[in-house]
Parts: structure tokens; sequence; C-alpha cells
């Protein structure tokens, strides 16, 4: 039996880095594009993100939670380049990008793929490292291998030889975009250059990928058990087509099964919720949670990430030693050693974000980094002093000796 699907999105990601010298001017960029608005977020009408993530969490990601209606009031007021000045000063800034006009692709006239992009998010904080987030849907079907096929080819349709019309048969159909370099040229103009992001070996070319799904409750129920669909689960948790023959090894994989019909999976290219409509919450309640309160705990672990090489190349370039040291003890009080959300599964699923990105690994390499240098800025400040006490020592010697030499006179 052919799987078919109730509901489903993607989010593709892609993550980069401004300058931080420049990231003021980039917020102001933002600020001037009409297609930008700003995201406030407030507790009346985001309750869900503002009870899910701890308060040290909610005040670096979601400031705005902060800023009484006179605050916002006067901040929408300021001109652009003060307002820059001030957001650049929190620790992210989230904007919603508004396309005209639908985006729309299939893979050919009779049986193509047709999708379209509701909603773009620019997640940025204020080290220079963002994320492009851009919300796909796919339409007028509902064949679970259709939403196999789109996420293994959009996700790379940002490489360098990739060809909209050509490439995997999907090309888009609507004035917006129409061929891949059109799209490309989107990114690249909210994104700006790649130099930094190519500094700390983030995979340009490549989306990461944040899909929910939820299969008709016939593909899987307690008559017909997930063992029945597991192949198709497998292909969905590493972003493969649908007719891919690969086996994967359970180490290559975390998954969070609490739930009867439903199963969150983490790889390093990506996150899945895969479930059944046999329960009415994974196609009311779950696809809002996890395209909100889920997505933002990973972009936070892909932050963490990021941040952590950032601080791991200045330590091994020598650089800015001393502002580097001090922005590495920030992060560590603000955000390491504190938790990010107290809900359950909120928490087991940013631990195993942590093991999948390996982020516990680049911390303590950091961290030696840091304590190799702070030895030897300890080292080189104790030389410093003992030569300076030596030329006292000596100073005060001849001195002395001069005034003896004064008294036999």
């Amino acid at each position: 039996m052919e799987l078919k699907t109730k509901y489903q999105y993607t989010y593709f990601i892609y993550p980069y880095v401004v300058k931080e010298s420049r990231y003021t001017k980039y917020l102001l960029k933002l600020l001037k594009d009409e297609n930008c608005k700003l995201r406030i977020f407030k507790k009346d009408k985001d309750l869900d993100i503002y009870s899910y993530f701890s308060h040290r969490a909610r005040d670096y990601m979601f400031n705005s939670f902060n800023l009484s209606k006179t605050k916002l009031a006067k901040l929408e007021e300021l001109p652009l380049d003060t307002k820059a000045a001030i957001l650049a000063k929190n620790g992210c800034t989230i904007f919603e990008y508004t396309i005209k006009k639908d985006i729309q692709g299939s893979t050919s006239e009779k049986s193509g793929i047709f999708f379209k992009i509701p909603k773009i998010e620019i997640i940025c904080f204020n080290t220079g490292i963002c994320f492009l987030c851009i919300k796909t849907n796919i339409e007028d079907s509902n064949r679970f291998s259709d939403l196999l096929n789109f996420n293994y080819k959009f996700r790379d349709i940002n490489q360098e030889y990739s060809n909209m019309n050509n490439y995997d048969n999907i090309r888009v159909q609507t004035d917006c975009f129409s061929d891949v370099k059109y799209f490309k040229e989107f990114i690249q103009n909210l994104t700006g250059s790649n130099v930094e992001s190519m500094k700390l070996d983030i995979d340009t070319e490549r989306f990461l990928t944040y899909s929910y799904v939820c299969i008709d409750q016939e593909n899987w129920n307690n008559n017909n058990e997930f063992e029945k669909i597991r192949d198709s689960y497998i292909k969905f948790l590493n972003i493969l087509s649908s007719d891919n023959s690969i086996n994967f090894s359970r180490e290559e994989m975390k998954v969070i099964s609490k739930w009867k019909y439903a199963k969150l999976g983490l790889t390093k290219q990506g996150v899945t919720l895969f479930s059944s409509s046999c329960d009415i919450n994974n196609y009311t309640i779950f696809p809002q949670e996890f395209q909100e309160q889920y997505l933002y705990t990973y972009i936070l672990a892909l932050y963490t990430k990021i941040y952590l090489k950032k601080i791991n190349l200045e330590f091994r370039e020598g650089t800015n030693i001393k502002k580097t040291r001090k922005e590495f003890i920030k992060f560590t009080q603000t955000l390491w050693i504190n938790e990010v959300t107290s809900e359950d599964t909120g928490s087991l699923f940013y631990q195993y974000l942590k093991e999948v990105l390996e982020i516990n690994n680049i911390y303590f390499d950091t961290k030696n980094k840091y304590d190799i240098l702070y030895k030897e800025l300890n080292i080189e400040k104790n030389s410093k002093t003992n030569v300076l006490i030596v030329i006292l020592l000596l100073l005060a010697l001849v001195f002395n000796m001069l005034n003896i030499g004064f008294f036999f006179d």
C-alpha cells in the first residue's frame, strides 16, 4: 500500500555568517527592505514559546518579550539607522520576509511535484551568525514518495552547477524564479558574501532539512504496525529519495519515540517528525509546536555549534585573544551552563541535538584552547612581572651602591 500524507511541510535552513563589523549595517539593510518585517514576540500571542523556553534562552533569542507597548512604539518611531544600532545589541533579532508571489515548481507537466513557499524567516544573532529559514508545502499531491523526492532534490538546488529546468526535473513555474539562478540570486541578495561562512566550513550549497509529515492513519494504526513502514521512515529521516535502498545504522541517528504514533528523528543533515493521523494531535497541535518551539531549539543548537567553531578559529589564529576570551566566558555563563527549556521532550531533544551535532566535543576542544591560552598569558604576564622586579632590584642595588659611595666620599 502506497503511503499517503494528510499534512506536511518542510523548512530548508541556510546558515550564513555576516562579518561582525558589518552586522549593524546588515540589519539596516534588512530594515530598509520593504519585504522584510521585524518579528515582535508578545506574551499573549506567543505564549507557547514564552512558556517553553527558560528565561535566559528567552531573553537571548526573543528580546521583544521584555518590551512594553510604549517601548515598542518608540522603537518603531526611531530612524532606521538608530533602530539597527539598538537591535544589534540584542542577542538575536528575527525578521519575517514576504515574497510578493508564491514560488511554485514541478517535476513535470503531468506528474509534477508542485510546491509553494508560504513563510520565510531570517534569524540573526549579534555575533554575525544568521539563518535563512524557508518553509515549503507540496501542493496537489498526497503521495509520501513525492515528499521524499522533493526534500531530497530541493535541498541541493543551491549547488553551483545545478539548473532548475534540468536539475532532477525540478523547474520553477511562476514569474518569481523562472530558473534556479534567480533563486540563488534571491538567497545571495539576502545573505551576502559567503566568505565568512567558508572560514567556518559551513556548507553553502546544501540546505539543512527540517521536515514534518503526518501520514494517513490507514498506513499506521493498531492493525498496521510501524515496522511495516519502517524503511520509508528511514528514507524520510535521512533525506533520501523514494527509490533509495541504502541501509543506515542506528548509530547515525537519534530518535525520540515517546508517542505511540509519532517519531522525532535527528541526523547531522536535519530534523524530521514522522506521525500518523491516528492521533488527532498530529495534524492539529504538533505541527505548530514543531515549527515554533522545536524549530527555534534546533536553530539555537546550530548557532551554538557555529559560534563555538568561530571562537575556536579565533583562538587558533591568535587574533583579538582578550576579546575572544571575554566572549567565550560570557557565552559559557549565558547559554552553556543554563538549560534551554524545562519541558521534558524539549530538554531531551536539545540533548540529542548536542550529541548528533557533536557540540560537546567542539565546546571542550575550544575550552582546552582557552585554558592553554590562559596559561600562556599568565606565564607571559608573570615573566613580565619577574623582569620588572629584577629591573627594580637592580635599580635599587645601583642606587644603594651610589649612596654607599657617596657616604665614603
